[in-house]
């Protein structure tokens, strides 16, 4: 099998990935105590990608818990599914990183990674053919960001022909949690960009505006974002662990969506979406399934792809479909609105279909797009980081962990590196002469 060890990373990674082991123990009958309570055996064929067969015929998660403060830790044992973990997976500090990026990095982080790492080898080592890491975290506080980055860096230096997978929740503009959020996520992007393979970019205030716009709650809480979260997560990986006819993994989701190294940060999105009133009201077919799944309000990150083109695309279908009505209906979306995505890179949707459908639905799709319109979040997070740091403001609680003044204005000037360059592929056209091919050569040799 082609297994992925899970790591959740700082409070808001633990709750997402709490969120996803529940989503995922439903979709394959797994009850709370780790047995098998389904009927139709192709739930457990490709069980092995996220569960280790323990005795009594029992399933754990291989999953790795990481935070340094044990709070987080008892919220997650206390879940419904808190049982279910291996109790040795479960590693935290006392001291907090207190939303420092330089804490979770150097310091309080760098004291607890060895154990950390320890639990890795062990769990990859149980493996029979470790596809990749699959890391959940968030950019804004410090354990997530400082450690959880820290963290893919060491894994990367150990396995650097695994894949590396990150749900990223980045600060977003009108769900602000602490004021340092921008120093945060811009030093992570930084180590995103050189250590992760794919990072699917989540944001709480698109969550928010799914929440309210389309699912029409009143007043959602993190519960219903993380619901959101997981069910995009399970769909991404649905196709190893269910039978399929056009299957899909990791590395095929890299290969297809990354045309430059450094461009891999992708929108994400989910369909069916619809509020409980209004779900009898509608078919489920392949044609609502795409259209929900390109509309810009479907997009679990705060930019819009309207204001940039796709790079690449990648649609995952799940239920009783026919492959030609989906292939049909991805030209369809290319030739319809072929202002919106690249002319140099031609069929640039890549499209998975998998058999078996979430519970409760009859169909559903996940959506993952490589589109220069991220560059607006970057831009966001960068003019937040050179508006504070132009004071330095805050700036001693980093130092004061031993951290370089040098280290933000290199990440700072990396952050605009990777703007120009989403902004350079946007404008980019087949007619562009071979000179322009030359200096992007160069530029890409230099950096």
């Amino acid at each position: 099998m082609r297994e992925i060890v899970h790591i959740q990373a700082g409070q808001c990674g633990n709750q997402i990935g709490s969120k996803f082991w529940e989503t995922i123990s439903d979709e394959h009958d797994i009850s709370p105590e780790g047995k098998f309570i389904g009927t139709d055996t192709r739930q457990i064929d490709g069980i092995e990608v996220y569960y280790n067969e323990v005795s009594g015929s029992r399933y754990v998660p291989r999953a790795i818990m990481v935070d340094l403060e044990p709070g987080t830790m008892d919220a997650v044992k206390a879940s419904p599914f808190g049982k279910i973990f291996r109790p040795d997976n479960f590693i935290w500090g006392f001291s907090g990183a207190g939303n420092n990026w330089a804490k979770g990095h150097y310091t309080e982080g760098a004291e607890l990674i060895e154990e950390v790492m320890d639990v890795v080898r062990k769990e990859a080592e149980s493996c029979d053919c470790l596809q990749g890491f699959q890391i959940t975290h968030s950019l804004g506080g410090g354990t997530g960001s400082g450690m959880g980055t820290l963290l893919i860096s060491k894994i990367r230096e150990e396995y650097p022909d695994r894949m590396m997978c990150t749900f990223s929740v980045f600060p977003s503009p009108k769900v602000s949690d602490t004021v340092v959020e921008p120093y945060n996520a811009t030093l992570s992007v930084q180590q995103l960009v050189e250590n992760a393979d794919e990072v699917m970019v989540i944001d709480n205030e698109a969550l928010y505006d799914i929440c309210f716009r389309t699912l029409k709650l009143t007043n959602p809480n993190y519960d219903d974002l993380n619901h959101l979260v997981s069910s995009a997560m399970s769909g991404i990986t649905c196709c190893l662990r269910f039978p399929g006819q056009l299957n899909s993994d990791l590395r095929k989701l890299a290969v297809n969506l990354v045309p430059f190294p450094r461009l891999h940060f992708f929108m994400i999105g989910y369909a069916p979406l619809t509020s409980r009133d209004t779900s009898d009201y509608r078919s489920s077919s392949v044609l609502e399934l795409t259209q929900q799944m390109f509309d810009a309000r479907n997009m679990m990150c705060a930019s819009d792809p309207r204001h940039g083109r796709y790079l690449t695309a990648s649609a995952m279908f799940r239920g009783e479909l026919s492959t030609k009505e989906v292939d049909d209906q991805m030209l369809e979306v290319q030739s319809k609105n072929s202002s919106y995505f690249v002319e140099w890179i031609p069929n640039n949707i890549k499209s998975s279909c998998c058999d078996i459908p979430p519970k409760g639905l009859k169909m559903s799709a996940t959506f993952i797009g490589n589109s220069t319109a991220i560059q607006e979040m970057f831009k966001r997070v960068s003019e937040q980081f050179t508006v504070m740091f132009r004071r330095k403001a805050f700036l001693h609680w980093y130092t004061g962990e031993g951290m370089d003044e040098m280290e933000f204005t290199e990440a700072e000037s990396n952050m605009n590196d990777l703007i120009s360059e989403y902004q350079q592929y946007q404008e980019a056209s087949i007619e562009d002469d071979d000179d322009d091919e030359e200096v992007s050569e160069e530029e890409e040799e230099e950096s």
